[in-house]
């Protein structure tokens, strides 16, 4: 049977600081803090900073019936809007994985 998932791609906002690294941007501990909870309630699967080091995006996979839940879930994130800026969600549909 095929897990479904939202994938999501967050990008900098208009508000990032590029002379600081991602855990030293305002409100790094109200953001990661948020995150953490959706992690512990088992609505992020799997989510970080895509590339190297600090990367630029972050990839967000979420555990929510489609992209209009990720928008709502993602949306009283400290960073939404201004840090980071939602750029992309869309249904997956995962069909290989390991057991």
């Amino acid at each position: 049977m095929a897990d479904r998932y939202v994938v999501v791609r967050r990008a900098r906002g208009p508000a990032w600081d590029h002379t600081l690294a991602r855990r030293r941007q305002a409100g790094w501990a109200e953001h990661a803090a948020f995150m953490d909870d959706l992690a512990e309630r088992g609505i992020v699967v799997l989510g970080g900073p895509l590339g190297e080091g600090d990367g630029h995006d972050a990839l967000l996979v979420l555990d929510v019936p489609d992209e209009a839940a990720a928008h709502a879930v993602l949306a009283p994130d400290p960073w939404e809007g201004h840090l980071l800026t939602t750029s992309r969600a869309e249904p997956w549909t995962v069909l290989l994985h390991r057991p």
